[in-house]
């Protein structure tokens, strides 16, 4: 006969930790449109903070899988909440903070505009989720990813924000100008275009130490200059699109060889 204890036993509390980084995530995505609203209703500086907050949810987003794969914590919830959280923070508060910021003044189809980085966003996670239980994954196991990740997606969006916070020239901030850019950012996002995956990458143990070094570099020139910092990584991500395609298209020609004229047509189909 039960004793009832095993249903009021609950869950270890290193299964909440990860859940709650992403949780927090989400919130600073959301405060991330709060401070675009004020900075629209006549609080500049406020466009630094929506930005720094877009950025935080970014950091949060890295740390929340690795918490929860070191404390084994890996859940389906999870993974659901992690989808949740992405489309919140890095799809619908940049479309948001974007809109506020430049697109409005569009004459036309600004809001749409705005609308594409949400949506793209959402769709993007909606694959991966269906295709996560998926045998045949191509891209990512050759370690890449289908696509431009939401993160890098929500900061390559921004170069734009970036250009305009550096040198104060409001070119940067026309509606024809980030109309266009955001378009292309999210048809990158829901392409099938093989990227860099920054969890296959190695390094080598001879080579941790300046690894270590380059790392702290990087936190230093967040603190002192975060907008060049951060156009500077925006900007290196994009311009590594091209030579992740063709990276994996050596990789597509290696495993076609390898898997002799029958097999090759069945190898390479799917977005990974």
């Amino acid at each position: 006969m039960s004793d009832g204890r095993e249903g009021r036993a609950g869950i270890p509390f290193r299964a909440l930790a990860p859940n709650a980084v992403t949780a927090l995530a989400l919130c600073f995505g959301l405060t991330g449109v709060r401070f675009a609203i004020t900075a629209a209703e006549g609080n500049p500086n406020h466009w630094e903070i929506a930005l720094a907050c877009i950025v935080g949810a970014g950091v949060l987003d890295a740390m929340d899988g690795r918490i929860a794969r070191l404390l084994r914590a890996d859940s389906r919830f999870g993974a659901e909440l992690d989808s949740l959280s992405d489309v919140i923070a890095f799809g619908v508060a940049p479309a948001l903070i974007m809109f506020l910021w430049s697109l409005h003044e569009a004459p036309q189809f600004g809001w749409t505009a705005s609308l594409t980085i949400a949506l793209a966003c959402a769709l993007r996670l909606a694959r991966f989720n269906a295709r996560i239980d998926a045998d045949d994954q191509p891209h990512k196991s050759a370690g890449y990813l289908t696509g431009v990740p939401a993160p890098a997606g929500a900061g390559v969006a921004f170069i734009p924000i970036y250009l305009w916070l550096i040198t104060g020239n409001d070119e940067f901030r026309a509606w024809y100008v980030t109309m266009p850019w955001i378009i292309v950012v999210a048809l990158l996002m829901i392409s099938s275009v093989a990227t860099f995956s920054w969890s296959s990458l190695r390094i080598r143990r001879s080579s941790r130490i300046f690894a270590l070094a380059g790392i702290g570099l990087l936190g230093a020139a967040l603190l002192t200059n975060p907008w060049l910092t951060l156009l500077a990584i925006a900007g290196l991500y994009a311009a590594m699109i091209p030579f992740s395609v063709a990276s994996y298209a050596r990789v597509r020609r290696r495993r076609a060889t390898a898997s002799g004229p029958s097999a090759a047509p069945a190898s390479l189909h799917g977005d990974g």
